[in-house]
């Protein structure tokens, strides 16, 4: 069994200390990114150990087209997390992101839909 550390099990305060790590501290994204945009790898190559494996991981998730909240719920991390790592990945030309166009501030009915049946299958 794993050790515990401040009332938290050792793999699960690393897991957080790495994701601190990853994302250099920060919990928001360098630009506005919707938990439902839809995002794509940029490249048909796999991304080599240079890179983060969180990189990595999502690069191959996005061979299918998924949304920032799929992404998160995929690899078992925060959403604050999965919209900083995905930003960044979109800087870097690493993927593409599909920003849904909202109407008078209002989501589209169609993709909120789209959301929920998508959650509804996780």
């Amino acid at each position: 069994m794993g050790s515990w550390h401040n009332g938290e099990p050792e793999a699960e305060r690393s897991s957080l200390v790495r994701m601190y790590a990853v994302t250099g501290g920060r919990t928001a994204p360098r630009s506005d990114l919707a938990m439902e945009a839809l995002v794509s790898s940029a490249t048909s190559a796999q991304l080599g150990p240079t890179y983060a494996r969180e990189y990595r991981a999502i690069s191959e998730l996005c061979r299918q087209v998924r949304s920032v909240a799929e992404i998160s719920a995929l690899l078992s991390v925060p959403l604050g997390v999965a919209r900083v790592l995905v930003a960044d990945m979109e800087a870097d030309g690493l993927v593409r992101v599909y920003q849904p166009q909202l109407e008078a501030g209002l989501p589209d009915r169609g993709l909120l839909e789209r959301v929920l049946s998508g959650l509804r299958r996780l």
